[in-house]
């Protein structure tokens, strides 16, 4: 970016879009960081495309610069200019080029409000990270007639990643790995987990979802980060344990019942038992840090059926599996009972 008294000039490729130029350009942080800030106290209400900054956003996205600063990713930010965008070809009918635009243009973000205001503190943490570039896109929006339409219309197909799916690709979050890693190494779970989606359908041939046992691993564990390696070892063991001892389980490692069939008469096939187990084992481990593996033998005495009165009111409310704190602990509380940690 070069910028003179009255305008700023960008190197840019010119698009086309619904009738309508379009700009794209690599900006450096630092020009982001000092270009794309403004208050939304300076925009009208009726004119103002994005939602209010949520501060609390930016220091998790400006630490994720700052701690990976040799591998951080940013998609790009969207902008509308309020005031005319020069393009100035590099040559005749070439797409390459430079933009120019008035330093009295208001430039407005439509995507990206977040990111630009953590990339400002970032550069200020971290001076290096002002040559790196972002790419940004530039509409000439007069008067921001269609900015609203265009924040609308950005977000309006924007899907989020699913927990399962985030599990999955978070390779940066050891935890996230781990359980990843050891849906492999726990017979039950072993391609027998739904990695993207965060319910099951009827049909499917998965038994749990990678979100569900992440959060179950938490509970047994107490923590989800900073695992250390007994600890994981403790999971793997505790889950294949739990594996053996669950009668219905066993018959879905031996392939001799399908998921759909132990999902349609049984508590055990599902995330809030997962969880309850979690939680049960959790006080057992404590309780008896040196025997809980005998200990879960007492899961083959119970009566995992949902027609079993004993999940009333707890998991299972008016005939349909229910997730509530309250209930999932009594659940545990009733396994904890029959693995014997209660007379």
């Amino acid at each position: 970016m070069q910028s003179n008294v009255n305008t700023h000039t960008f190197e840019a490729i010119r698009g086309r879009q619904a009738g309508n130029d379009f700009y794209i350009a690599m900006c450096t942080l630092k020009a982001v960081s000092k270009l794309f800030t403004f208050k939304d106290a300076d925009i009208p209400a009726e004119h103002r495309a994005q939602r209010t900054l949520r501060k609390s956003r930016i220091p998790r996205i400006c630490d994720y610069i700052l701690q990976n600063p040799e591998d951080y990713t940013f998609s790009s930010i969207t902008v509308s200019v309020d005031g005319k965008v020069s393009f100035n070809s590099a040559s005749k009918s070439s797409n390459l080029g430079t933009i120019s635009i008035s330093q009295d243009a208001v430039i407005l973000i439509n995507d990206g409000q977040h990111r630009a205001a953590a990339i400002k503190e970032a550069v200020e943490a971290n001076h290096d990270l002002g040559s790196d570039s972002i790419s940004v896109v530039f509409f000439e929006d007069l008067n921001l007639k269609k900015s609203q339409q265009m924040f609308a219309d950005l977000n309006k197909h924007a899907v989020k990643p699913t927990k399962s799916l985030g599990i999955l690709y978070d390779r940066r979050n050891d935890f996230a790995t781990f359980v990843v890693d050891m849906t492999r190494q726990v017979a039950a779970f072993h391609n027998r987990t739904e990695m993207e989606k965060t319910s099951i359908s009827n049909r499917s041939i998965k038994f749990f979802t990678l979100s569900g046992i992440e959060l179950a691993t938490k509970n047994l564990l107490g923590k989800g980060k900073n695992l250390r390696e007994v600890e994981k070892d403790t999971a793997i063991e505790f889950w294949n344990e739990v594996g053996k001892n669950i009668p219905e389980w066993g018959l879905l490692i031996d392939r001799k019942v399908t998921p759909a069939e132990l999902r349609r008469g049984y508590v055990n096939a599902n995330t809030n038992m997962l969880e309850a187990i979690a939680i049960a084992g959790s006080m057992l481990i404590k309780k008896f840090p040196n025997s809980w593996k005998q200990k879960l033998v007492g899961l083959q005495r119970v009566d995992w059926s949902r027609t079993n009165p004993e999940w009333d009111g707890k998991i299972i409310i008016r005939g349909k599996m229910t997730k509530t704190k309250a209930g999932m602990n009594s659940a545990a509380d009733i396994l904890f009972k029959y693995c014997g940690g209660r007379q």
